[in-house]
């Protein structure tokens, strides 16, 4: 999930979700913190037995994705260079390598990847950046095979059913035709949106509400925080939950963790 901040996070409730949940593994976006930052704020969950693999933003403050664990991973892979190699095809322009918006990990013949798709603005540099992620991640997603879950905030609102306010956000990042086009491309390629599987006629479920206004409190919300899941994993998922604060003064970030069980 992303916690806007892995060392506010920590210091308004996150860790105690933590010691709750009964996840074995945690994907984590926008720590927006060193791998030295993000040991310390979750220094208590890492003496409770979490396993903490990171990467760290280039750009200071911005993004940084990890991964806890119940256990430590039989091997990592950081940034989109490494991943691409994996993969056997192009490494790209080496953009993204650094900046710590992916990460994968292996478990007993299953890839867990954490990702955080940057979040665009319409008719600015940011928006752009988002296009060379996409084009640039898309590919290397295309090319996976294996047992392979790909968790994150993807920053896009696929359809209709995915953001409450649809019809005054058709120009705004995150809702643009070419973003939602990108989506349905990994879908055509054999990704399964596992959560819209599991709810497949319902208005969300919701998982990212601004901190403006009373779009909590309203259930004004995104969908934008996805597992996209290929191979026979895609096929175990039995189970998805929003787990979505009581109250606006409980929440311990702007997003809300997905957790998808698995048979």
């Amino acid at each position: 999930m992303n916690v806007n901040g892995v060392r506010a996070a920590t210091g308004k409730g996150m860790l105690a979700w933590l010691a709750a949940t009964e996840a074995d593994v945690v994907c984590l976006q926008e720590t927006r913190a060193t791998d030295e930052q993000t040991t310390k704020a979750l220094a208590p969950a890492l003496a409770d037995g979490w396993w903490l693999t990171h990467a760290e933003p280039e750009a200071k403050g911005r993004a940084g994705v990890g991964i806890l664990s119940r256990r430590e991973p039989d091997s990592v892979r950081i940034g989109l260079g490494q991943s691409r190699e994996f993969g056997g095809i192009e490494r790209g322009s080496g953009e993204f390598d650094a900046s710590g918006r992916y990460l994968e990990a292996d478990f007993d013949g299953v890839t867990v990847a954490s990702v955080y798709v940057p979040s665009g603005e319409v008719g600015t540099p940011r928006q752009d950046e988002k296009y060379r992620f996409m084009g640039e991640f898309g590919p290397y997603l295309k090319s996976r095979t294996g047992e392979f879950v790909v968790c994150g905030d993807w920053n896009i609102a696929h359809t209709e059913l995915d953001l409450k306010n649809w019809r005054g956000n058709m120009k705004s990042a995150g809702f643009l035709p070419q973003e939602r086009a990108w989506i349905d491309e990994l879908l055509d390629a054999g990704y399964r949106d596992v959560v819209r599987e599991l709810h497949p006629d319902e208005a969300g479920p919701y998982s990212w509400w601004s901190y403006r206004g009373r779009a909590f409190d309203n259930d004004a919300g995104w969908r934008i925080d996805y597992q996209m899941a290929r191979g026979e994993i895609a096929s175990r998922a039995k189970q998805a939950v929003v787990e979505r604060a009581d109250s606006y003064d409980q929440r311990w970030s702007d997003h809300a963790p997905v957790a998808v069980q698995y048979r």
